[in-house]
């Protein structure tokens, strides 16, 4: 939006097809989930015993980074190839700046509050109920019924045992809340192996099986796959789904130790191969530095250039550029580290 004040058309379009390539707060929770669980914290400057510099730090700017360096160099592009011309001279013209009267203000925001929620919040709106739709359906009561009749053996017990206690007196209170609480962490945790199932034979775990032969190459599974797609409207939303996929609930944040030790214990179908490691973490990373996975921005877009065309070329190249780029990263990094 931003890009209004260029008065070149074509520098104005090139300027809002590289903005999304910037890495903004959406990605930070993608970032700091897997440089916390994969990223070794190893010192490269220290002074005194205490880190000035460090992997994880680095890792961390270098994928700010990518999106600042890989924005010059599509930008070169576009000017040499689909939007060529000549580059106009650089003239600023200060305006006299003056005190805004409030009710302008009031006015003109309201007024563009309202042009967003109508123009990109119906896309918004309409992109998430396709995502949840596609998550949430087809449900076979059966499966819930199964999952739930394997620990109800286990509860039985422990109801069996809380009987008894609470007929004993206020003597074994302790025992008896420890019961209690053990009584609701198993159930919690039946809860969420229902929903990773349910998860699993939707429409969104089977498009994750579905496109698994093309993320192998990324050093992706199904289960990435899937929290990928789930994330297109927008970024952040992975690592909730990871939390349902691994049967932890969708309350799991970046900060969440039990999902990041989940992460380090998944492994492949059938085998004893981990799903993780440096390159896969990496590989993921650069693919949500450069992929275009944002409703809100895409929508915009289409309101600021007032055509399909654009948004849905952005989508297009910044998707394939990921892909690429986190293809190269995982193979460069398998190859370094030996194929371990």
């Amino acid at each position: 939006m931003a890009a209004r004040v260029i008065e070149s058309r074509r520098d104005r379009l090139i300027t809002i097809l590289v903005a999304p390539l910037m890495s903004c707060s959406a990605r930070l929770p993608v970032y700091t989930l897997l440089i916390a669980a994969f990223i070794p914290a190893t010192s490269l400057v220290s002074v005194r015993g205490y880190t000035i510099l460090g992997v994880q730090g680095v890792t961390m700017l270098a994928m700010y980074s990518i999106g600042v360096i890989t924005a010059v160099l599509v930008a070169f592009t576009l000017k040499k190839t689909i939007l060529p011309g000549a580059t106009p001279p650089f003239v600023m013209e200060l305006p006299s700046y003056k005190f805004p009267g409030l009710t302008t203000v009031v006015m003109r925001v309201a007024e563009r509050g309202w042009a967003f929620v109508k123009r990109a919040g119906t896309l918004i709106f309409a992109v998430s109920i396709l995502v949840w739709a596609a998550s949430y359906f087809p449900r076979d009561p059966q499966l819930e019924t199964a999952l739930r009749q394997e620990a109800a053996a286990d509860i039985a017990v422990i109801d069996e045992q809380v009987t008894i206690l609470a007929t004993e007196g206020e003597m074994y209170s302790d025992a008896l809340a420890e019961l209690e609480a053990e009584k609701a962490d198993l159930e919690n945790d039946v809860d969420n192996r229902v929903a990773s199932a349910y998860l699993e034979q939707s429409y969104l775990g089977r498009a994750g099986h579905f496109i698994e032969p093309a993320v192998r190459p990324l050093g992706w599974d199904w289960r990435i796959g899937c929290a990928a797609i789930a994330s297109f409207p927008a970024r952040e939303v992975i690592v909730g789904t990871l939390g349902v996929i691994y049967g932890l609930g969708d309350e799991e944040d970046e900060e969440s130790a039990t999902l990041r030790e989940q992460l380090h214990n998944a492994k492949w179908a059938g085998t004893d191969r981990p799903v993780f490691n440096i390159p896969v973490a990496l590989s993921i990373m650069v693919f949500f530095a450069l992929c275009a996975q944002c409703a809100a921005t895409l929508a915009v877009i289409k309101r600021e250039t007032n055509s399909w065309r654009w948004p849905i070329f952005t989508f297009v190249y910044m998707t394939g550029l990921a892909y690429f780029a986190a293809m190269a990263t995982y193979q460069i990094g398998m190859w370094i580290g030996g194929g371990s």
